[in-house]
């Protein structure tokens, strides 16, 4: 009888080990799903930028890009699977008719997003503030985003377009030079026969060289069915940039230099000459 049970009993711890394999096995299965899931969450910060003028003129309107990626909402495999949200405000010492529309807005699969920044009518530099945030089920990652627009007064061009022809004249732009490069473009709307239309131009710089500047702007291609004012088919005008004031700071420093100087010489020979011993 001692055999047999001596045989059952490494069959016994035999049928332990594989019952156990294969509830480990099972338990692999069924938390297979979880760890994918797990593996899926992306490895990488959450980053973004934000893109669009640096300078804008009184009352003007453009539209900024906003970006982001990474964080939880993206995988590994960079499919984005959670959500990734921007949250953007403006700021400035002057606020008034500032603003942007929209505020806050999802961003798919590395869309950038656009919201419109609409300025007033002072000088100064506003600041976008943008917080993009990626969420995937109860994980969230976010990053924060500055980006400057300077507002300035813009340098004004107005001319009058005159249509030659009888017949209508459908809409049209025009090319802006400065100084013979390009600048901007200006938007004629569709022209009855022989009206006129007043177009405008505005440029915004954070400065231009001293010196005089030219703009021009040309109708050559637009075969002879419209003119400016007084019959030309190119339009320019020149204006001066003056230079920075003088800086007399140091002709001011030699002045008091010399001066005192000359005070210190004057004093110093008085004093001389008060020491001098009378004659006998």
């Amino acid at each position: 009888m001692g055999a047999p049970v001596r045989l059952l009993l490494p069959l016994a711890i035999l049928a332990l080990l594989v019952t156990a394999g294969l509830a480990g096995a099972v338990g692999a299965s069924h938390l297979g799903p979880g760890r994918i899931t797990a593996d899926a969450s992306a490895t990488t910060p959450v980053a973004g930028n934000i893109t669009g003028p640096k300078v804008l003129a009184y009352n003007a309107n453009k539209f900024l890009g906003i970006n982001g990626t990474g964080g939880p909402a993206i995988a590994a495999n960079g499919t984005q699977v959670g959500n990734i949200t921007f949250y953007a405000s403006v700021t400035g010492v002057n606020t008034t008719g500032v603003s942007l529309s929209p505020t806050e807005s999802g961003i798919l699969n590395g869309t950038p997003q656009q919201t419109l920044l609409t300025v007033g009518n002072v000088t100064e530099a506003l600041t976008i503030l943008v917080e993009i945030t990626s969420t995937y089920g109860s994980e969230n990652a976010s990053i924060n985003l500055t980006y400057t627009v300077n507002v300035v007064q813009p340098y004004t061009l107005s001319m009058t377009i005159l249509s030659t022809t009888s017949s209508t004249i459908l809409a049209f732009s025009l090319t802006v030079d400065l100084d013979g490069a390009p600048v901007g473009s200006i938007s004629v709307p569709t022209l009855t026969g022989h009206s006129s239309y007043v177009a405008t131009f505005q440029y915004a710089t954070l400065g231009l060289s001293s010196g005089d500047h030219t703009f021009t702007v040309s109708l050559v291609n637009e075969h002879g069915l419209v003119a400016f004012a007084g019959g030309g088919t190119t339009y320019s005008t020149t204006f001066y940039v003056p230079g920075p004031p003088p800086n007399y700071t140091l002709w001011y420093l030699a002045g008091a230099v010399a001066f005192f100087g000359a005070v210190f010489i004057f004093v110093t020979r008085v004093a001389a000459r008060r020491r001098t011993p009378a004659r006998k």
